[in-house]
């Protein structure tokens, strides 16, 4: 039987409580950083280097907090010096930590060279233009056209019967289709798939596309009226 050396775990558990207790005293310092740069940054996610005579760090954090502290020290392998795995290998972290003071003077030369950046930033700017003539006059103009077409959608749902249904029409060569249910128009669109919606249930059209299409809707309403008097025609052909 090999008679192996004893192996003294009381030793071992110093070291890795040692190396847990400097570790979670670096992760609350590296918080306050990253807190910091989360601030000045203007957002919860983000990560920063900053560079040193002996390597390079870099703090990534989210949510406001530390995610990871890499140390690079240039020629032998990086470092995570604080990380939401494993805990770094005791060497490497106190080769790491030789350098942090310098890391952490990085970050003030940093917050340093912000200071006073915005100084003459302006704080006063021309008041903004009112948009409630253009709304007003956008809504008098949709609601006018939505009256007409709710006017069609009923008519045909009268003749045509059912809950839904759509009627499509060619103006100048450009597709307009009118969709109408039980409630009236769900939907006005110009130009096929993928077109302008003048009418819908979500949103308003956009200023210039009204301005460009509510001119044409007079050649819609007329195609409609075409089409009423091809079915009365139709009817009046009709003996009995």
């Amino acid at each position: 039987m090999t008679d192996w050396p004893e192996v003294d775990l009381q030793d071992a558990e110093a070291v890795a409580e040692r190396r847990d207790e400097v570790q979670a005293a670096v992760r609350d310092h590296a918080g306050q950083i990253a807190y910091a740069l989360a601030r000045l940054q203007g957002g919860d996610y983000g990560q920063r280097r900053f560079d040193t005579e002996r390597g390079e760090w870099t703090v990534k954090y989210e949510a406001g907090d530390v995610e990871y502290l890499r140390y690079d020290p240039g020629s032998g392998s990086e470092v995570y010096v604080v990380s939401t795995k494993q805990p770094p290998e005791t060497g490497p972290l106190a080769t790491a930590l030789e350098d942090y003071a310098a890391f952490v003077a990085a970050f003030e030369e940093y917050v340093a060279s912000l200071d006073g950046v915005l100084a003459d930033a302006p704080t006063e700017f021309p008041a903004p233009a009112s948009v409630d003539g253009v709304v007003a006059e956008r809504d008098r103009i949709v609601n006018a056209i939505r009256d007409t077409s709710d006017a069609i959608a009923r008519a045909l749902r009268r003749y045509e019967g059912g809950d839904y249904g759509t009627f499509t029409a060619r103006v100048d060569g450009t597709r307009w289709e009118l969709k109408w249910d039980e409630d009236g128009t769900s939907y006005l669109r110009v130009g096929g798939e993928g077109g302008v919606y003048l009418l819908s249930q979500y949103e308003p059209p956009a200023a210039p596309d009204l301005r460009e299409l509510a001119p044409e809707f007079a050649g819609f309403v007329e195609a409609y009226n075409d089409h009423v008097d091809d079915l009365e025609s139709d009817l009046a052909t009709v003996q009995l």
